[in-house]
């Protein structure tokens, strides 16, 4: 278990360690507005796309033979990304360090569940959960003070020991014990779905930082078309990524589903955070981090707790009052202004942090319970496809809302950290950002919904009667 948290743990220091670097990142390699976005929209769509088709090899190969492997290339990609030279570098080795985080989190989930029986996954979901939530506190508290004090470098350089300490580990005390089952890879569905979320999320990044041309319109209705493309491939593959028998479980489809608009209302609000406190409020890096310190300590402790709870009263209850308690953090987030007491940031992120704690066990217990042995694999990088189609979307939807609160060149100047806003600007921003925050409590409500609306964990007979 602790293996699997600390990878777990790596990811997600990555995850937010990046976002405070982005301003240093843009000014050291010459990087455009545009295109430091893609730092983080590249390396989150690589684990969209591939994640239900390495969780496939896990299941054919071994899954921990995978997730030492996703180890090794996650590793070898944060040592490229710390020694890159200009943008085209930096983004191409996101992407690959993109393909180990893949890795480990399509084979992790599947890993606990053959570690743990039925009865006790939510409280081993709930440890998973701690190590997130440990790894966004290392992330968000050591991205201000390497950024601040040292060199944006460094934030790529430290995975390198962890890598190496969790490698050592995986080799000692994992060993594969699950079945190995034959699967056949759905290239044409993985492709059709990574350039068609390509071209959604190119255009909506471009709107951003320019105005309506042809050539977004293109990028748009390509990428719209291309998804077409892939719904009628999944339905003519005989081993499709979007697995169509995982669907026909009562608790999949409605769990997956509250992942992917959990994702989506909360993904986002990391980023328009640093944006209040970077431009209206002209907070520092390593002053916006402390500030949002205190809530992913909350929601650190929270997680075994949550997990314990989903093991007594099931998936339902705890996932769907975690998303209740989201839909407050996201209410007190909106009612922030340029004046109002910078406790108001604190407080949402602790409430929100609560809520992901209580849903992220719940959430992956209901599904890994439900799915057959030999999709454990499959089911895990599904239900980590879902998530992250949220969150890339949830990220590109942010962007797009601080610019049409404000001149687009501004909108992305304050999302990187490169400037702050003052008077009526400042304002109008500041209320563009609450407009944000309701539509995602909007979503929010609706994955919620879902969440109630899920049956009790069940599993059927796949088409060999198994």
């Amino acid at each position: 278990m602790l293996v699997v948290m600390i990878g777990v743990l790596i990811a997600a220091v990555d995850g937010t360690i990046v976002v405070l670097a982005l301003p240093a990142i843009e000014h050291d390699l010459g990087v455009s507005l545009s295109a430091v976005t893609w730092v983080v929209i590249g390396y989150l769509l690589v684990v969209t796309v591939l994640a239900t088709q390495l969780g496939r090899l896990g299941d054919m190969f071994g899954r921990v033979r995978m997730y030492r492997a996703g180890f090794a290339v996650f590793v070898l990609g944060s040592v490229l990304c710390a020694v890159a030279w200009n943008a085209v570098a930096i983004i191409g080795f996101r992407v690959l360090q993109g393909i180990g985080a893949a890795l480990i989190a399509a084979n992790s989930g599947a890993i606990i569940s053959e570690l743990y029986p039925p009865a006790e996954r939510g409280r081993a979901y709930g440890f998973n959960a701690l190590g997130y939530s440990v790894g966004s506190v290392l992330g968000v508290l050591l991205g201000g003070v390497i950024v601040t004090y040292v060199s944006w470098r460094w934030i790529f350089w430290i995975n390198l020991p962890i890598g190496v300490i969790a490698l050592v580990l995986a080799a000692r005390v994992l060993h594969d014990a699950g079945p190995r089952t034959r699967r056949r890879l759905d290239l044409p569905g993985a492709i059709t779905l990574g350039l068609g979320l390509f071209g959604v999320a190119w255009a909506m990044t471009e709107l951003a930082s320019e105005p309506l041309s042809a050539k977004v319109i293109g990028y748009l209705i390509g990428g719209l078309a291309l998804l077409a493309v892939f719904v009628l491939i999944e339905k003519r593959q005989q081993e499709p990524t979007l697995d169509l028998f995982l669907f026909r479980i009562p608790t999949v489809t409605p769990s997956l589903l509250a992942a992917l608009l959990q994702g989506l209302g909360s993904f986002a609000v990391l980023f328009l955070v640093i944006m209040y406190l970077q431009g209206p409020r002209g907070l520092s890096p390593i002053d916006a981090s402390l500030l949002m310190l205190p809530g992913y300590v909350i929601g650190a402790a929270v997680g075994p707790y949550a997990g314990r709870l989903a093991d007594r009263l099931g998936p339902v209850i705890p996932a769907t009052v975690g998303l209740a308690i989201s839909v407050v953090a996201l209410v007190i987030f909106a009612q922030m202004t340029t004046t109002s007491g910078l406790w108001l940031a604190a407080l949402g992120n602790a409430v929100i942090m609560i809520g992901g704690s209580l849903f992220y066990p719940a959430n992956s217990s209901a599904v890994m319970k439900a799915v057959p042995p030999q999709r454990l694999g499959i089911a895990s990088g599904l239900l980590r496809t879902f998530a992250s189609i949220g969150m890339v979307f949830s990220f590109t939807t942010a962007i797009l809302v601080a610019a049409n609160a404000i001149p687009r060149g501004t909108a992305f100047a304050i999302f990187v950290g490169t400037t702050s806003l003052h008077g009526e600007l400042a304002t109008v921003f500041t209320d563009g950002l609450g407009t944000a925050f309701y539509t995602l409590t909007g979503v929010m409500v609706l994955a919620a919904v879902l969440s109630a609306m899920r049956g009790k964990a069940a599993s059927i007979a796949d088409p060999a009667g198994r």
